[in-house]
C-alpha cells in the first residue's frame, strides 16, 4: 500500500523521465512505488524491496526499476537477485556505474575471484571518481578475502587516497586503507589514517551542515523620496478604470452623467413620448404650446435682465 500523500512528483525528476513511456496510470504508480523505496531504503529495507518489486512487475523493461530492485536486493543480502538485476539493469541502459556493488555481490555469493575478474572486465574510463573509488574498494576487499593483504593495500593506493583533501568518498576509502593497514601489522599508520577518516568525515559534516542554514534576508519597504511632487489625486480620480464605456461618462463621484449629454435624436424621441403622455392627460397641443411660449417669454426676460 501507498500513502496518499506520496505523489509521483516526490519521485526524482530524472527517474519519472524514464517513466514517460508508461500509460498514464501505470506510470503513476510506478513512479509512487520508487518514491517510497527512496523515502524508506534506510529505515526499512525489507519494505522498500517489496516496493522496488511492485515497481518491476509493472515496469520491467524500465532500466530504474531495475536498478532499483537490484539496490534493494543488495541491501537485504539477497546479492543472487541484486547481481541478476544489475546485470539487466547494465543491459538495458549500457550503463557501468554498478560495478562495484556487481564486485560486492560476488564477494557476497563467495566468489572472490570472480569479483576480481568482473572488475577487470569493466571499462572504468566510464565511471566517474566516486565510482572508480568505490570499485577500488571493493576490489581491495576481495582481495582481503583471498588472502592477499598486501594486493588488497595496493588496490587502495590510487590519486584519490590524498588526506589533504575531503570529498564524499574520502572517509571510506581512507577507513578502508586504514583497515588493510591494521591486518598487515602496521599499527601506527593505521591510526593515522583512522584519523584522516575521522577529520575527513568531519569536514564533511560540516561542509554539509553549514548547506542546511537558512538565510533569511528582511526586505524594509523604501522611504518616498522628498522632492518627489505628490500625485494629482483628482487627474487619478477621472483617469478610467478599464470599464471605459461606464466611467468615460461618470462624474467624479462615480455616478452616472446628466441626462442633458443625450444626442438629438434621442432628445427628439424622449420629446414624442412626453407629447403622447400629455394627450393621454387630456392636455391639448394648445396647453402645451402655451407652455413653452411661457419658458420663451421667460427666457427672454432673463436675457434682457442680464
Amino acid at each position: 500500500m501507498i500513502p496518499d500523500d506520496i505523489r509521483p512528483n516526490d519521485l526524482h525528476p530524472a527517474a519519472r523521465n524514464e517513466l514517460k513511456t508508461l500509460q498514464a496510470d501505470v506510470q503513476e504508480r510506478v513512479a509512487r512505488h520508487l518514491a517510497m523505496v527512496a523515502m524508506l531504503i534506510d529505515d526499512d529495507p525489507e519494505l522498500a524491496h517489496q516496493h522496488a518489486l511492485s515497481a518491476s512487475r509493472r515496469a520491467g523493461r524500465i532500466p530504474v526499476t531495475r536498478e532499483t530492485l537490484a539496490i534493494t536486493a543488495y541491501r537485504t543480502g539477497d546479492f543472487a537477485l541484486a547481481l541478476r538485476e544489475l546485470r539487466t539493469y547494465r543491459r538495458l541502459s549500457g550503463l557501468e556505474g554498478h560495478v562495484a556493488l556487481m564486485v560486492d555481490c560476488e564477494r557476497g555469493l563467495g566468489r572472490p575471484e570472480k569479483a576480481i575478474e568482473t572488475a577487470l572486465e569493466a571499462d572504468t574510463s566510464k565511471l566517474d571518481t566516486e565510482q572508480r573509488v568505490h570499485l577500488a574498494i571493493a576490489v581491495s576487499g576481495a582481495r582481503l578475502d583471498l588472502g592477499q593483504t598486501q594486493q588488497a593495500l595496493f588496490e587502495l593506493e590510487i590519486p584519490e587516497l590524498n588526506p589533504k583533501r575531503a570529498f564524499s568518498w574520502s572517509p571510506e576509502l581512507f577507513g578502508a586503507y586504514a583497515a588493510v593497514l591494521e591486518d598487515l601489522g602496521r599499527e601506527d599508520e593505521a591510526r593515522e589514517w583512522y584519523r584522516h577518516a575521522d577529520r575527513a568525515a568531519g569536514a564533511l559534516q560540516d561542509h554539509l551542515g553549514s548547506l542546511d542554514e537558512l538565510e533569511v534576508f528582511e526586505i524594509r519597504e523604501s522611504e518616498p523620496v522628498p522632492d518627489e511632487e505628490p500625485a494629482d489625486e483628482e487627474a487619478s480620480d477621472r483617469e478610467p478604470s478599464g470599464d471605459s464605456d461606464v466611467d468615460a461618462e461618470a462624474g467624479l463621484d462615480g455616478t452616472a452623467a446628466d441626462l442633458g449629454d443625450v444626442e438629438p435624436e434621442e432628445a427628439a424621441e424622449i420629446a414624442a413620448e412626453v407629447d403622447a403622455l400629455l394627450a393621454e392627460a387630456g392636455i391639448g397641443d394648445a396647453d402645451a404650446a402655451g407652455a413653452g411660449a411661457g419658458s420663451a417669454d421667460g427666457a427672454s426676460e432673463a436675457e434682457e435682465r442680464e
